[in-house]
């Protein structure tokens, strides 16, 4: 990957990260106390999923990256997000692993997996668009 491909998929990772917060802001402060967590949690993840691929076409129709690019994005998202979730949700936020891990847990309705799979996948989903 170029220094400016990298460049730039670091910078819609940030975006995607305020964009997260956003959503969450919005669930928390808005629906969420109306809906129930759990129901919340997996509207606010269909959301963010759509956020997600809309701002990964933004960042593919500017940066163009080649296909194998693309692959190596995805991929560093994946990863700075499971970073991001585990290492600042444990040791700023405080939250326990049990607590972090649960979100995974798709038989008790947790889809939060679905986030992270549309993050792999999204610029090369994208990209499939944009020629």
């Amino acid at each position: 990957m170029t220094r400016k491909t990298f460049l730039t998929a670091l910078l819609f990772w940030f975006i995607l990260a305020v964009l997260a917060n956003i959503n969450g802001l919005v669930r928390n402060f808005g629906y969420g106390p109306y809906v129930g967590e759990q129901a919340a949690h997996q509207l606010s993840t269909v959301i963010f999923c759509i956020l997600i691929l809309l701002a990964t076409y933004v960042m593919v129709k500017l940066a163009r990256p080649a296909r194998a690019e693309l692959i190596w994005i995805g991929i560093f998202w994946l990863v700075a997000t499971i970073a991001f979730e585990f290492l600042f949700g444990h040791y700023v936020v405080g939250h326990s692993w049990e607590h972090l891990l649960a979100d995974y847990n798709i038989l008790k309705g947790r889809v939060w997996g679905i986030v992270l799979l549309v993050t792999l996948l999204a610029p090369l989903i994208t990209g499939e668009f944009v020629k």
